[in-house]
């Protein structure tokens, strides 16, 4: 409700003089710097709100592993409630993602990766219903393709660490096709697991969010038009466009968590088929 309250008010500044409608575009990705305009330095919203969530999530952690270790040096066997939300949040990532697909082994070894990249993802999104936020910072494409990045360079490195060359060899040139095939399949191939995956990964996010933040401005774009500069029978329709909004953010909730998962359930898959012998 608040939420919903923060963006109709916002809404109230996207109308024009003249009262008339005016819907949400993409220029809502690119607002106007706020600090340090024109240098390499530039501050905006989204950039601002980035190192806010990343501020958070370094002291969240902080205090998580501070609970962590107090327990195990007092060995107190009843953990706190902060401390149980670190514990099944944390075991969330290691056990139905990293365990789930890699085995305890390589899942171990990458959950420092996995549980960056689901944690990161979860924050940026969630970043679109909180008050006066209102927001995504995965709705502008920089932060996924750093994050696709990660990804990419951590299954290379797994399948390179334990194939060598061959990883490259394997996967450009697959057992069981024959060479005659190999002119249509490499670059298809190629293309297909060392283009599309960062690629593809990059833009789901990023037009999730996209499309999740445009639906709430239009709902409650149209719900302060509605209230506030129609007439007569047309007022109310602005109950129906309030209540598809409140409908739109508890939605946008799932999608954020949804997105994280699927960003690091992926990057998971693509390490183990890196990982996989027959490579």
């Amino acid at each position: 409700m608040i939420n919903a309250l923060s963006l109709l008010t916002q809404a109230t500044y996207s109308e024009s003089k003249d009262g008339e409608f005016s819907a949400p575009s993409i220029m809502e990705f690119y607002p106007e710097a706020i600090f340090f305009a024109g240098t390499p330095f530039e501050l905006n919203r989204i950039m601002l709100i980035r190192l806010l969530v990343m501020t958070a999530l370094v002291v969240l952690f902080w205090l998580w592993t501070s609970k962590f270790k107090k327990a195990y040096k007092e060995n107190i066997l009843v953990p706190s409630r902060f401390q149980l939300m670190g514990e099944i949040s944390l075991n969330f990532v290691r056990k139905s993602i990293a365990h789930e697909q890699l085995g305890e082994k390589d899942g171990d070894r990458f959950l420092p990766l996995l549980a960056t990249i689901f944690f990161v993802t979860l924050g940026m999104n969630i970043t679109g219903i909180i008050p006066f936020l209102n927001i995504s910072s995965n709705s502008v494409i920089g932060l996924p393709i750093v994050m696709a990045l990660a990804a990419y360079f951590a299954f290379i490195y797994a399948g390179v660490k334990k194939h060598r060359m061959k990883f490259f060899t394997n996967n450009l040139f697959p057992a069981g096709v024959p060479k005659a095939f190999y002119v249509l399949v490499t670059p298809i191939e190629f293309l297909s697991t060392f283009i599309l995956r960062p690629v593809t990964l990059a833009l789901r996010l990023t037009m999730n969010m996209i499309a999740g933040h445009l639906l709430l401005v239009l709902c409650f774009s149209a719900t302060q038009f509605f209230f506030f500069n129609a007439d007569g029978f047309f007022k109310f329709f602005g109950a129906g466009t309030f209540v598809f909004g409140f409908a739109f953010t508890v939605f946008e909730i799932l999608v954020s968590f949804l997105q994280a998962y699927v960003f690091t359930l992926l990057t998971t898959v693509y390490i183990q088929l890196a990982l996989a012998d027959e490579h």
